[in-house]
């Protein structure tokens, strides 16, 4: 038979709210522990169904020396950075010489559109970033 109230809503207002004597649900004790206490024991099956992933590991850690954390700038950036202050890049053949590391870069991105033509020199330049530079007329020198 479907319920016509909820049985939360029923049962408020009634002393023990559908928990036996008033003394069995009195503090603690019938808790089973706090938090995820008892996973291997008496709460089993409620961590089977709900987090099946709580015990055990998978994927690994890469050594830190091994991960390159660079610092990103993007090729419209680098264009606004030149617009707005032309004077402080040197011109080669009529481009832009602009060393990325001297503005405190690594590695230099595809987003943004590009229009001037410029000589970058960076440590790491991504494919995107390198079609667009050549694309406007400018070189790529990787350090």
């Amino acid at each position: 038979m479907i319920r016509k109230k909820r049985k939360v809503k029923k049962i408020r207002g009634s002393r023990t709210c559908g928990g036996g004597s008033h003394k069995k649900r009195r503090g603690a004790g019938n808790r089973g522990g706090r938090g995820l206490a008892g996973g291997h024991k008496h709460k089993w099956t409620w961590i089977i169904k709900y987090e099946p992933d709580h015990f055990g590991k998978y994927g690994f850690k890469r050594h830190p020396s091994l991960v390159k954390k660079l610092e990103t700038i993007n090729v419209g950036e680098l264009e606004e950075i030149i617009l707005k202050n032309p004077d402080k890049f040197e011109k080669e053949d009529g481009k832009y010489v602009v060393d990325v590391i001297e503005l405190g870069y690594e590695k230099v991105l595809g987003k943004g559109k590009i229009t001037i033509p410029m000589i970058v020199k960076a440590i790491e330049v991504s494919e995107k970033a390198r079609e667009k530079i050549e694309s406007v007329g400018g070189e790529v020198v990787e350090l």
